[in-house]
């Protein structure tokens, strides 16, 4: 938690934000995993916490934009909770601590709700991702199920994203924090890691070093010598000499702050030179955007500098030909790289996208394009001071995807589809880091940044004890 003054003074440039109705923030509940009394770890609501700041389940928060009045809604425990939990703060002392004065049983929401309603009052929420959450807004204002989104205030998600996108001071220590920490998380699985040792052992490991000191891991860790799947949870594989590991993962402390980095190490310690060659590209791309990103540069323009050297890397290996900016025009690159350079990060591993990616990663006179790679990029602004974004390019050989590129003959007078089957085996490489945009530029987050050339990355795994 930050200083009360942090919350009110949010707060208060939210109010100068909006003109009229009511600010509805709903707080999260614990989430039972296979029955009621055995939950999942609780996870507070980002903006709940951004504005309010209270860690803790069965919270609501409204502000009254024409009175000022706000309000927060919870219930003080009773001797069955003490029993289980000890004691615990009142409500009103929890508001006090971030300069909220007014309080009310969590029950009285829905008469100030309904209340609001019968007066013809707007009433401002944020799209909803939680089911107890959707089925509150549609027991007590009769939202239709499904219509949440559309029903969700525009104009108090675009004040929310427009003021979480750019990091505070206080937040930024938070995210070197979280950098750090998940510095350490990839550092000790390259070191641990031997041929024959099972995947989920380094996932363990891991997983070990972030919750010694964190809150969870920001996301389910990916890790795998099968890169080509972007998404890969699968852990059961064994450590196999000549093969490339792929491990995205990521720290949340316990202020709930983010991580989110991505490294490939070579199982043996050491690159062959099919791999190296590939590598090279991608941490070429990688230095690109670290190196180029800045105020007043979109980071769609970014996207596809990087995209530039992909494709004039693959070019130089054989596996393309023409003319590159032709072939970055027409999408090749996302036979490749089927995602986009990065995303927003903060409180949120990809921040804010229950908001909306599109609200939250495009400025209003920018589209989305429809490109396998560019259309899933997630952070195409124009960037500012403050933004906190990923940097992860990456190249994979995806041979049902090239199969299927061959087959409808997509790009093919770009692309020789019979030299990329000597790849089908290769796996994918991508290389994450976590940029803060300056005034000048940007610079890593984090005291350290984990080895990223192949030299740096052979010369430390050539250490391991």
């Amino acid at each position: 938690m930050f200083s009360k003054e942090t919350y009110v003074s949010r707060r208060q440039r939210l109010k100068g934000m909006l003109n009229e109705g009511i600010l509805l923030f709903l707080g999260n509940n614990e989430a039972p995993c296979n029955y009621p009394d055995n939950t999942y770890l609780f996870r507070q609501d980002s903006t709940f916490l951004y504005y309010f700041g209270i860690d803790k389940p069965g919270f609501a928060a409204v502000i009254d934009l024409e009175s000022g009045k706000e309000t927060i809604f919870g219930n003080d425990v009773d001797m069955d909770d003490i029993i289980w939990m000890g004691p615990q703060p009142s409500v009103s002392e929890q508001a006090a601590e971030v300069g909220v004065l007014d309080t009310a049983p969590f029950c009285k929401l829905e008469n100030v709700l309904k209340e609001a309603q019968a007066k013809g009052r707007r009433i401002h929420f944020t799209p909803q991702y939680r089911h107890d959450n959707t089925i509150y807004l549609h027991q007590v204002l009769g939202i239709g199920f499904g219509q949440e989104k559309e029903a969700a205030s525009e104009d108090l998600t675009k004040a929310v994203s427009g003021m979480r996108l750019i990091k505070e001071p206080c937040e930024i220590e938070e995210i070197d924090k979280a950098c750090n920490l998940g510095y350490a998380m990839h550092y000790t699985a390259m070191k641990m890691m031997r041929l024959g040792m099972k995947e989920q052992e380094l996932v363990g490991v891991m997983e070990g070093v972030c919750q010694s000191e964190g809150y969870m891991c920001s996301f389910a860790t990916i890790l795998s010598q099968h890169g080509e799947t972007m998404h890969n949870h699968a852990h059961e594989g064994i450590i196999t000499d000549g093969k490339l590991l792929l491990i995205d993962a990521g720290v949340e402390i316990n202020s709930h702050y983010c991580s989110d980095n991505t490294r490939t190490w070579p199982c043996s310690g050491k690159f062959t030179q099919q791999q190296k060659d590939i590598y090279t590209i991608v941490c070429t791309a990688n230095n690109y955007a670290l190196e180029n990103a800045r105020p007043g540069v979109t980071y769609r323009d970014i996207h596809l500098g990087a995209s530039r050297i992909i494709v004039q890397g693959l070019k130089n290996l054989g596996l393309l030909h023409g003319d590159v900016e032709e072939m970055v025009a027409a999408g090749v690159q996302g036979l490749f790289m089927p995602h986009g350079l990065g995303h927003n990060m903060g409180l949120d591993v990809h921040d804010m996208e229950n908001l909306g990616e599109d609200t939250v990663g495009y400025d209003p006179d920018q589209k989305r394009s429809s490109q396998l790679g560019l259309g899933s990029l997630r952070m195409a602004r124009s960037l500012k001071a403050g933004h906190v974004i990923t940097d992860e390019p990456g190249i994979y050989f995806i041979p049902a995807l090239i199969q299927q590129w061959k087959k409808e003959g997509h790009n093919a007078q770009f692309i020789d589809f019979n030299r990329l089957e000597s790849y089908y085996d290769f796996g994918g490489i991508r290389l994450e880091d976590d940029l803060l945009i300056t005034s000048g530029g940007a610079r890593l987050l984090g005291s350290k940044r984990l080895p990223i050339t192949a030299q740096e990355v052979e010369e430390e795994m050539s250490q391991r004890d």
